[in-house]
């Protein structure tokens, strides 16, 4: 389940909304690479007029409106658009507690959840190259096996590290 920058409950178009209720483009600015700012400048001029136009045309005009900024966002993470998702779209079950963190300004609940999964996930998975390394010996596709499994372990772990001293990272996809 990816972040949720791209739903209609996300940060992306919260902002969005609210920069449109405010007639302020400045709002959702933040959320879009500088360089595509006069595309989002635009629309929000294009879209603006077309609101007064009553419920309809306000509710398409929106639309289009987070439609353009979450596909500018998502160009800026190097991610691909795939449209709007609807409001409540599952999300990874780490998003909640993060937003939650950046609200109390609390890493502990967040922590507390991290290390849990960390903890479960290189438990299984040397448990699983101590249950190969017992067999190893007996042949050489026991031995492949082992020797996969060890070194994936390796991997995962230095990737997390990497993962883990990453400055500024960002959703991670594209």
């Amino acid at each position: 389940m990816p972040p949720h920058c791209d739903s209609l409950d996300g940060p992306v178009v919260g902002a969005a909304r609210e920069a449109l209720e405010a007639g302020d483009v400045a709002i959702v600015l933040p959320f879009v690479p500088e360089r595509d700012e006069e595309d989002v400048r635009a629309a929000f001029t294009a879209v603006m007029p077309v609101r007064a136009m009553g419920d309809q045309a306000r509710a398409v005009a929106d639309r289009l409106f987070f439609e353009t900024v979450v596909r500018i966002h998502r160009a800026g993470e190097g991610a691909p658009y795939t449209g709007l998702k609807p409001a409540g779209t599952p999300v990874s079950p780490v998003i909640p507690i993060a937003e939650e963190a950046v609200a109390t300004g609390s890493t502990d609940r967040l922590t507390t959840y991290l290390t849990g999964v960390l903890q479960d996930e290189l438990s299984k998975r040397l448990s699983r190259v101590s249950a190969l390394a017992a067999n190893k010996d007996r042949s050489v596709a026991d031995a492949r096996r082992y020797v996969e499994a060890m070194l994936g372990f390796e991997v995962y772990s230095h990737s997390l590290l990497k993962a883990l001293s990453a400055h500024d990272a960002h959703h991670g996809e594209g």
